[in-house]
């Protein structure tokens, strides 16, 4: 489907519901408006407690903490560590978001194995999430802090240069793209706005408050569910949590938000 059949539908279906531009602008506001009222008591501050039980508790067939999981700052140190993310760790040559560090150290630390610190990645009616939570705590360590996400290793520009590739790479049976709703300004959906994530502007604004509370769902999600469901959405294959693609897909985002202010958790419809 080409982009600007997509903006047409768009535009009918809301001529045919009687929604005028103004009307769409006010509806925005007033979304905003209740973003701003629930954040002041979002509910993810339950996650991020329970994710801070996590990360000083000792757990796994090692009975150790996660206290001294190196998140890209040094062994222990939390606090501005998610800014940073992702980005190239040396001790398993790849680079990594929040997510999969921590599973890694899940592993490497607790003793877990990958199956079982890999086994329920989303929260949902089956159980808690342990990962949510922890990211959870985590992102909210660097509340406040900007976005730094480095590109000074060729690992970090391939991974880049690869999430660029398939935010614009179209398929699946709509012929649908990450850009088809995420790259250009001024779009919407149930009058709702879509970030230009390729737009700096849009992307700070957007990844900064990732992970977030779900108020539909009454769950926090990470960003790797964001782009799980993107791909549900898109009715593409399901995207493997943790890939090479899962990867590249957030630094291309989280480098998009460079300059941006953390403001996670943070909170969705």
């Amino acid at each position: 489907m080409e982009k600007r059949s997509i903006v047409l539908i768009i535009a009918l279906a809301a001529a045919a519901a009687g929604i005028s531009p103004a009307f769409a602008q006010d509806t925005q506001k007033g979304i905003r408006q209740y973003r701003e009222a629930l954040q002041e008591d979002n509910p993810a501050e339950l996650w991020e407690a329970r994710g801070e039980a996590l990360w000083k508790t000792a757990r796994g067939p090692n009975k150790a903490s996660l206290e001294r999981c190196d998140l890209g700052l040094g062994p222990g140190v939390v606090k501005g560590a998610y800014a940073k993310l992702p980005r190239y760790f040396a001790d398993t040559d790849r680079v990594m978001d929040l997510e999969t560090r921590l599973v890694h150290c899940m592993v490497a630390l607790q003793g877990f194995p990958y199956a079982q610190a890999t086994r329920r990645v989303f929260g949902g009616p089956a159980g808690e999430s342990d990962l949510e939570a922890l990211v959870a705590y985590v992102a909210g360590q660097s509340r406040g802090a900007r976005m730094e996400v480095p590109a000074s290793h060729p690992k970090e520009r391939e991974a880049y240069a690869l999430g660029e590739k398939l935010f614009f790479y179209r398929g699946g049976s709509h012929d649908f793209a990450c850009a088809s709703c995420h790259g250009e300004n001024g779009r919407r959906i149930r009058l709702q706005d879509l970030p230009n994530l390729s737009n700096p502007v849009d992307a700070r604004r957007s990844y900064t408050t990732w992970p977030a509370y779900r108020v539909s769902q009454g769950e926090l999600r990470s960003f790797q569910w964001r782009l799980n469901d993107c791909f549900r959405q898109q009715r593409f294959p399901q995207l493997i949590f943790g890939s090479p693609a899962s990867i590249a897909l957030t630094v291309y985002v989280a480098r998009n938000a460079n300059g941006g202010v953390v403001a996670a958790p943070g909170i969705k419809r």
